[in-house]
């Protein structure tokens, strides 16, 4: 079952299922919990997106300034799906590819 779905900024639709979002928050990224409203945010209009170093199809989505959300997907076709999100400090290499 679908938790939430948005079109990300770079025109996919990313979605989680309710399943997937508490595996994230209970084993992956625990401070994730009740942020859901967050990491939508950082899809819909992040500060920067980049791709993955080591594989083209993963995209990184960031938003913040002192306390960046990073939000990890998969892009299949016009979808895709989120893989990880968690809050770091700094944004990771990889290419550019779209900049606020």
């Amino acid at each position: 079952m679908i938790h939430f779905e948005v079109v990300s900024k770079l025109g996919k639709k990313i979605s989680t299922t309710k399943e997937y979002w508490e595996f994230i928050v209970t084993v992956k990224h625990p401070m994730m919990e009740g942020k859901e409203k967050v990491v939508q945010e950082a899809l819909k209009e992040p500060d920067e997106v980049r791709k993955s170093k080591n594989d083209k199809s993963v995209h990184l989505y960031y938003k913040g300034d002192r306390v960046i959300t990073c939000v990890v997907c998969k892009h299949l076709n016009g979808e895709g799906f989120i893989i990880t999100t968690y809050q770091t400090d700094k944004i990771k290499e990889g290419e550019l590819v779209w900049k606020k």
